[in-house]
């Protein structure tokens, strides 16, 4: 967490004064170091953490975040995404960032936000390692065969998931000519039972699928 005076040039003045800043509190630390007396030695913790490179770390953080952004405190998503050594299996997701990453995805694919946020709700309940006794997986609850015939490797991956959901949905609004009924229900039956009866299929499960997903993207 930085200090109020780094936080406020990050708010007002951008990266490059925090970065001051915070490379003058480094110097600072420093000095103070070099004064304390009987520093740990090898043997005792062979592998110490410094105060500087934790507080490193932190600065180049939200310096990125800044930079992508314009707000330090906003995780970025897609093209924008920071490396990170934890897994999309491990890392943990509000509920907000959840929802930032749909609003990007539909939007780069042109399909409606809103309608995704009631699709995910109906098919994971928003939990993006959710996981179907029949291997559907993640957020808009992918099988396998979809997930790799979309280029989905890691379907855990909220990222990955979504887009590859929305360009399938996206894909089966183009094949029923923007009849969302058909679009919804074939997402959840497949295209197949929606071809061979006509509609949608006379499927309790698919028909209670559609409607409550209709009942959520229309409320206001």
């Amino acid at each position: 967490m930085f200090s109020a005076n780094i936080q406020n040039l990050i708010n007002t003045s951008g990266e490059s004064a925090a970065k001051a800043r915070a490379a003058q509190l480094i110097n600072y630390v420093n000095n103070f170091n070099r004064k304390v007396s009987a520093p740990e030695t090898a043997a005792q913790n062979p592998n110490p953490t410094k105060f500087q490179d934790v507080l490193n770390e932190s600065i180049n953080d939200n310096a990125y975040r800044f930079r992508e952004t314009g707000n330090p405190n906003k995780v970025v998503f897609g093209s924008l995404v920071k490396p990170s050594s934890v897994s999309a299996a491990d890392r943990k997701y509000s509920r907000e960032e959840i929802y930032d990453i749909i609003s990007e995805i539909s939007s780069k694919h042109g399909v409606n936000d809103k309608l995704v946020r009631a699709l995910i709700r109906q098919e994971s309940g928003f939990n993006p390692t959710i996981v179907s006794k029949a291997g559907a997986t993640g957020l808009m609850q992918l099988m396998p065969a979809t997930a790799q015939s979309l280029g989905v490797t890691d379907a855990k991956d909220p990222v990955q998931n979504v887009d590859g959901g929305v360009r399938y949905l996206k894909s089966l609004m183009k094949k029923y000519n923007g009849n969302l009924i058909l679009s919804l229900a074939a997402y959840n039956a497949g295209p197949g039972a929606v071809d061979k009866y006509g509609g949608v299929p006379p499927y309790k499960e698919t028909q209670n699928y559609v409607k409550n997903i209709l009942a959520n993207y229309l409320k206001k």
